[in-house]
This record gives structure tokens, C-alpha cells and sequence, in this order.
């Protein structure tokens, strides 16, 4: 494979615009990953069409950094990425990926609602916020229907919720600039717990949280993805589609 990483100059601005792409692309790679394999087919075009919202906002925050936005997204080392640890997670089953679809979205709505005025953020915040508010409704539709299902489904569903809610603290954590996450907390908690009731699930206890993939510190499950994205372009880097 040939070696075309790329140098970056991480200005606070790219880093917060790097964070919230590299978020978005990681997490768009991930659901893409289940076109063929959803359990319905109606579900397989829904999270095909999430996907491509999120790679959407990704370019639109990598063209904002006025860097190359294929190098960014096809160039790049694991640890030059910024996004948050429980988007690079693989999908695990499909309560997994409604689960970590449900908590992020809620996340980045919020986000994107309190970015609309941003000076930098506010034209990507604002088509942003309308494709993030169905993401949300989305995933909550699903995890009413995993929790309030059969006895099955409803301990998938409880499973998916233990096992990424170590991963949630991150969402939170503050960037070198723009709003500050941190204050979106208590909204995200309310917004998330009274979904979780209503899904007959159980919240799980707060305690440690994961953290790192802010700094560049990721799980080995970022790089397998990574080299299965870029294979094609670090291999051809000067080949034209």
C-alpha cells in the first residue's frame, strides 16, 4: 500500500470542524456497513439514507477546514482522527446500531440546534439540524419497538444500552472552540432517559467513562474500519474515478 498520509495544521477551528466530520463519517461508514444485510428492506434504504446524510455533513465540515476533503476522509492515520469512540464500535446486532444511533442523535441534534448561530457551524448547523431531528425519530421509533417487544428483543435492547453507555460521556466533551457540548448534557439526559422509560427499558448507573478519541486515542476496531475504507485510494492515489 502506498504510504500518502497526510500532515495536518490543527488550528482550533479544524479541530472542531475535524470532530464533528470525523463523527459523522465514522458513524455513516458504520451504517452503510448493513445495506444488504438489514433485517427488513425498508430498513435497509432508512439507514442507507442516514448514512448518507451523515457523509453529507462530513464533506460540508471538511470543505469548511479549506483543506482537501478526500484526503482528510481517505489519507489520514487512525490517530489524526477526531471522532468520539462509540461511533468507530462495530455495529454488533441491530439493537446495537439503533442504540448508538439513538444516543449520538440526540447528541448532535442538540448540538446542531445550539450551533445555528455559530459563526462557523451555522450554515452546516442549519441543514444539519433538520437531517439529525429524523435521525433521532428515527432510531427512538425502533427503540420503543426492541424494548417494548418480545422478551428477546427487549433484553437485546437493555444489552445495547450497557454496553455504549460508558461511550456517552465523550459526546460531551469540550473542543478547542464553538458551543460547548458539556452545557447540552442535562437536555441530552432528560431527552434520552424519558425515551428509555417509554421504551420499558432501564437506564444504566453513570459511572466511568471511555474517552480518547478526541486526542486521537482509538480502539483497534478504527483502524480495521479505516483500512477497508481507504484501501482503494492510499493504493491509487493518483487514479481518477
Amino acid at each position: 500500500m502506498a504510504t500518502t498520509s497526510i500532515t495536518l495544521d490543527e488550528t482550533p477551528a479544524r479541530a472542531l470542524l475535524l470532530a464533528r466530520a470525523d463523527d459523522a463519517l465514522v458513524l455513516g461508514h458504520r451504517l452503510s456497513e448493513w445495506t444488504g444485510r438489514a433485517p427488513l428492506l425498508e430498513e435497509e434504504l432508512a439507514l442507507a439514507n442516514i448514512a448518507l446524510d451523515l457523509i453529507g455533513q462530513a464533506r460540508a465540515l471538511y470543505q469548511a477546514t479549506e483543506l482537501d476533503e478526500d484526503a482528510l476522509a481517505y489519507r489520514r492515520d487512525a490517530h489524526q482522527f477526531r471522532n468520539a469512540l462509540i461511533v468507530e464500535l462495530p455495529n454488533g446486532d441491530f439493537a446495537v446500531t439503533i442504540a448508538r444511533l439513538f444516543l449520538v442523535s440526540v447528541a448532535s441534534d442538540l448540538y446542531w440546534r445550539a450551533a445555528v448561530a455559530d459563526p462557523l457551524l451555522g450554515p452546516i448547523a442549519a441543514k444539519a439540524e433538520k437531517e439529525t431531528a429524523y435521525h433521532v425519530r428515527h432510531a427512538a421509533e425502533w427503540l420503543v419497538r426492541l424494548g417494548d417487544g418480545t422478551a428477546e428483543s427487549h433484553r437485546r435492547a437493555q444489552d445495547a444500552l450497557d454496553l455504549l453507555w460508558p461511550y456517552t460521556g465523550e459526546l460531551f466533551e469540550p473542543v478547542r472552540s464553538g458551543p460547548d457540548p458539556a452545557a447540552l448534557r442535562p437536555d441530552w439526559e432528560e431527552a434520552v432517559s424519558a425515551m428509555i422509560a417509554r421504551a420499558t427499558l432501564r437506564r444504566p448507573a453513570d459511572g466511568w467513562m471511555q474517552s480518547g478519541g478526541r486526542a486521537g486515542r482509538h480502539t483497534e476496531h478504527l483502524g480495521r474500519m479505516l483500512a477497508e475504507m481507504q484501501v482503494l485510494p492510499r493504493t491509487y492515489p493518483d487514479a481518477r474515478w
